[in-house]
């Protein structure tokens, strides 16, 4: 059975740098993706190829590791599973998504995510959340509020994937932390690919609309190398720095997608958005800032 390696968080600038270079893959997934289903692209046969140079990728270099049959297995497979569910179908909803709202509006709904994870980790973790910790909860909660605008002509119903997105994040994230350290990275990274691949190929089958030029499918094929490449520079990054060193830079992703915004759908965010976004990212830094403060205590 593949055990993972023990991290050995004492560079925590180097960590810094690989987690803002691992969002800017994830910006460059996101922007793509919305550019290609203005194109005309299906989002199930984008979010298929989002998954399967992702498997190959991850299968081969399970193999080169010459364990055999032990690389595949775990004795947390349920939660493996689980855990590629959740981030397959957060991604597939995504690209939903991404035909009808902004770039912006989607990544700040969906940064909601460690507020979520707050939120669960005492049913799910059995932490305690003080009164601080709950504030920012419902400080965040009221940032996707403003940003969806429930009650505004402006609303999208389609907004509400995102919300189960956020969700199903969270989730991702709390499984990713009860297993890492148990489950080798390399082997969630290869269910992660193969799951995805697997449940979205007849799917994507179905709807399959060849690419119109040479740069789409450059674009699409791309997909799947930068989503393993940005999972394995962010799960490195955790061996150079701890999680709650790197958690205020994961917001770089914001930055990243209003830039992408602008440039390449000339799409300035709303002063509702960035309202939104600003009280999201609020009450996830004081989330950070209380988490760690109970670490050092």
């Amino acid at each position: 059975m593949a055990i993972a390696a023990q991290a050995t968080q004492d560079r925590a600038t180097l960590g810094i740098v690989m987690t803002l270079g691992a969002y800017v893959f994830f910006a460059m997934i996101d922007t793509s993706v919305k550019w290609l289903v203005l194109a005309g692209l299906p989002a199930f046969q984008l979010a298929f190829m989002r998954y399967l140079p992702h498997f190959v990728i991850s299968t081969v270099l399970l193999l080169r590791k010459g364990d055999g049959w032990n690389s595949f297995q775990s004795a947390h497979m349920g939660l493996v599973f689980l855990r590629a569910f959740l981030l397959a179908s957060a991604t597939l909803f995504n690209f939903i998504t991404l035909n009808y709202l902004s770039l912006t509006v989607t990544g700040s709904i969906m940064f909601s995510a460690p507020v979520v994870v707050c939120a669960l980790s005492w049913p799910l973790l059995g932490e305690r959340v003080g009164p601080w910790r709950w504030f920012a909860i419902i400080l965040g909660f009221m940032g996707v509020l403003v940003v969806i605008r429930p009650f505004d002509a402006a609303f999208h119903w389609i907004a509400l994937l995102n919300v189960y997105n956020a969700f199903s994040l969270a989730l991702y994230s709390i499984i990713t932390r009860k297993i890492s350290g148990i489950v080798a990275p390399e082997t969630m990274q290869f269910y992660m690919g193969a799951f995805g691949a697997i449940t979205l190929f007849p799917f994507a089958w179905w709807v399959w609309t060849p690419p119109a030029n040479g740069l789409e499918w450059g674009v699409m094929v791309a997909l799947g190398l930068w989503g393993w490449a940005g999972h394995e520079i962010f799960s490195r990054a955790h061996l150079y720095a701890p999680a709650n060193t790197l958690m205020p830079y994961t917001y770089s992703f914001l930055l990243y997608l209003a830039v992408a915004s602008y440039f390449v759908f000339d799409d300035v965010p709303d002063q509702w958005t960035m309202l939104g976004a600003s009280i999201i990212v609020m009450s996830g830094l004081i989330i950070w800032r209380r988490t760690a403060r109970k670490d050092i205590a």
